[in-house]
């Protein structure tokens, strides 16, 4: 049986990238659609829609409000069943053709935040976003009831599923590939190795694009509540803000732009721990961090408290106050790096091979891959 693979838009980085990636490797026959492919070449053989042949392809907030009718108007497909990846409204994709009534999978990270929860995606927290987010809210919903079954990235999207769209959504968690970061060798380039002899012995990372939502100036914050050195890699438009930030803080913090993917292991290696201050969906860095050996200063609230087990590897945090922030550093540097890694290993990509491939055997037809 011949499937199709569908996600929102593909870009060379991100974690829904990498889940995309990994459905594409566990299903390498079935075709595969986005809206469109920015990817510089890391995904081929995809076919885009429409709107890659318009300007909107490189803005996305313009071309938000288009995207329902884009994802309804598909073209043909002889899929016997279609596999969504979906964090805003490629679950609503429909081919033409057989696939038009062929069974419909759906792998949410989440229902679109800034329909459902704008007070996580300021793409929401405007007067426009609110004055349509009734209709986008009963499209949205019913859309979601057209689909076979549904998994989730997490327990903490899972339960988003059950409140917004009335879904119940098994929970599959994003894959990480383990080894890269705990045993993989490191090469680096002579400014690399400069760059690593001048960094401090202990010290606090943290890792993210630069923007608001990512809350980096907790882990400055961590870093004085604890009298660490701290270290962001990363980039984006809260460069300046973050500089500003760091020079108030009264300890050392070094940023580092764009760090290679090697650079980026050796980070994670030589951290004293991770500080994770955002409400994620799941959060694919602190498991990074720990299949590093590292342990994770992590939100209580969010995906990352379900890979961060508080006292073990690492420690949840709650108010973020200073006196909260010194005693889960303080308990975080404390864990064993062989408990780190050995929890990563709950969400290596093997384990998410196995379970997806599962899940779309049983919800797709149990001869679907014979």
């Amino acid at each position: 049986m011949s499937g199709m693979i569908v996600h929102e838009w593909l870009e060379a980085s991100g974690g829904s990238e990498n889940v995309f990636e990994t459905l594409v490797d566990t299903f390498p026959d079935a075709d595969r659609f986005c809206l469109w492919n920015d990817s510089a070449g890391r995904f081929t053989g995809v076919t885009e829609s429409s709107l890659a042949r318009t300007p909107l392809r490189h803005s996305k907030a313009m071309a938000l409000p288009l995207m329902p009718a884009v994802w309804r108007n598909l073209p043909e497909s002889d899929a016997d069943w279609v596999l969504a990846s979906s964090h805003v409204f490629a679950h609503h994709a429909k081919f033409a053709g057989k696939a038009a009534t062929a069974p419909k999978l759906v792998y949410a990270h989440t229902p679109a935040r800034y329909v459902w929860v704008p007070e996580l995606d300021k793409r929401g927290d405007n007067a426009v976003a609110r004055a349509v987010s009734g209709v986008l809210k009963m499209l949205d919903r019913s859309r979601a009831a057209e689909a076979t079954a549904i998994a989730a990235n997490s327990h903490y999207i899972a339960e988003r599923i059950a409140d917004k769209w009335g879904r119940e959504a098994e929970v599959i968690h994003p894959p990480v590939r383990v080894a890269d970061f705990s045993t993989a060798a490191l090469v680096h380039t002579v400014a690399e190795q400069r760059i690593l002899k001048a960094l401090p012995t202990e010290f606090l990372l943290g890792v993210s694009r630069f923007v608001p939502y990512k809350r980096l100036e907790a882990v400055i914050d961590a870093g004085a509540a604890s009298g660490m050195p701290v270290v962001l890699a990363g980039a984006g438009p809260e460069e300046r803000r973050l500089r500003a930030y760091a020079a108030e803080s009264g300890i050392s913090v070094t940023l580092l732009r764009h760090p290679s993917f090697a650079l980026l292991r050796a980070l994670y290696r030589r951290a004293s721990a991770l500080v994770f201050a955002p409400v994620e969906d799941f959060g694919i860095v602190p498991v990074e961090a720990m299949a590093s050996g590292t342990p994770v200063v992590a939100n209580a609230v969010g995906g990352a408290s379900e890979s961060v087990i508080d006292g073990r590897t690492g420690a949840h945090v709650y108010t973020w106050h200073p006196d909260e922030l010194a005693d889960a550093v303080s308990r975080a540097v404390e864990a064993r790096p062989e408990d780190c890694i050995a929890r990563a290993t709950d969400f290596d990509t093997s384990v998410f091979t196995s379970k997806i491939r599962s899940w779309v055997e049983v919800h797709a037809g149990v001869h679907a891959f014979a």
